[in-house]
């Protein structure tokens, strides 16, 4: 046998379309470097077929502050991949604090009243509504888990664990091939009161970034410590801590939110047109935007409040029309936003949703099938906004 030639491995390197992946979710996702980390990782492995058999592919805790990007980072991977934020399974612990209301979450068992007219939200069918036949991956969402009772707390042992859910008609359901993401707001209110800029956000000037950020993880993972059991604490992953988001990070959010308003407008069938929003407004927003309880979310509600309820009045007054572009300043006199037509007659681009990402199936070592991308479709952002 011919002697092999050493030559020197780079495990650090990945794969083409890993990195597209990582480069698309950072496109979506402000400010959370750890958390991209840990779902790009994930995805490698399983691109790689070597995630772990008989467990789901990854269990990945999210602690932090409310409006930092828990819940937004799963559904822009799961638009990456699978073509829409909605194609996720996404549980509302609020909804399960009792240990009888666990029967909407799997069924109620033969023999209980009503147990044929409830239907359970986990099920082998409403896991593969995901799948394609390129991709088999799904995303199981436990959302603000914290408020959770503790029965739904003693299933989700198993189901961390061994990657199985029994039915309440005895049916199992297969989590191998399914991410479990938990968020919690746990440690948020000692976190607003050490970044002094209230749940979800701080200023620049405030303390040295990286002494903050290592004090706001040790904060919120004794707090989520102190909450579950170690026997839960020990069947995650990765527990992945997000960071109150800066000024220049909320000014990031803000343009992503305008490119999908502008994205919405170029939807609709009334009439397309194009907007921009000046310094001055984007200021007015950013300060209307941020909120001491709410973070960064609030930022969404200011811009539907400020710019998409008046965009639709003018659209269903019919005072612009199709290739206008629409300049939107904030007018220092009249104390509020102003909104006028400066141009008409514009090329307005059309952009039809679809997955960023396709992929083929491989055979992987162990023998079974996984599913790695092959082609990635030229992500077409949505439009910019002019400053």
């Amino acid at each position: 046998m011919k002697p092999a030639v050493r030559q020197q491995l780079d495990p650090t390197i990945r794969s083409i379309d890993t990195r597209e992946f990582e480069s698309c979710l950072r496109a979506k996702v402000v400010g959370q470097t750890e958390g991209v980390q840990a779902l790009v990782d994930m995805y490698q492995v399983f691109c790689a077929g070597l995630n772990s058999p008989g467990r789901p592919v990854g269990n990945l805790l999210f602690l932090g502050p409310t409006g930092s990007g828990k819940t937004r980072i799963v559904e822009a991977a799961a638009e990456i991949l699978f073509g829409d934020a909605r194609s996720i399974i996404k549980v509302d612990c609020a909804e399960f604090q009792h240990s009888h209301e666990i029967a909407k979450l799997i069924g109620s068992p033969p023999g209980y009243l009503g147990h044929r007219e409830t239907h359970p939200l986990i099920t082998q069918e409403s896991l593969a509504a995901s799948h394609t036949d390129k991709l088999k991956l799904s995303f199981l969402l436990f959302d603000e888990i914290e408020k959770a009772s503790d029965a739904l707390w003693q299933l989700l042992l198993g189901m961390l664990d061994k990657a199985t859910l029994t039915l309440g008609d005895n049916r199992r359901v297969d989590l191998s091939q399914t991410v479990i993401f938990l968020t919690s707001n746990l440690g948020g209110s000692e976190i607003a009161e050490m970044t002094q800029g209230g749940m979800g956000f701080i200023h620049p000037k405030d303390k040295p970034a990286t002494a903050m950020n290592e004090k706001v993880e040790r904060t919120a993972v004794e707090a989520a410590r102190r909450k579950f059991s170690p026997e839960f604490m020990n069947r995650l992953d990765k527990v992945v801590v997000f960071h109150p988001l800066r000024r220049e990070q909320l000014e990031q959010v803000l343009e992503i939110e305008l490119g999908q308003v502008q994205q919405r407008v170029l939807d609709t069938a009334k009439g397309q047109f194009l907007f921009r929003v000046t310094g001055q407004g984007r200021d007015f927003l950013l300060q209307e935007g941020t909120d001491q309880r709410y973070g960064a979310r609030h930022l969404k509600r200011a811009i539907e409040r400020h710019i998409v309820y008046p965009l639709a009045n003018l659209l269903a007054t019919e005072q612009v029309h199709l290739g206008d572009l629409v300049c939107i300043d904030w007018n220092t006199e009249q104390d509020r936003l102003t909104f006028v037509r400066e141009g008409e007659n514009l090329a307005v681009p059309v952009r039809k949703a679809e997955p960023l990402l396709t992929s083929r199936a491989t055979q992987a070592r162990n023998g079974k099938s996984v599913e790695t991308p092959t082609t990635t479709l030229p992500p077409q952002p949505a439009p910019r906004m002019a400053r």
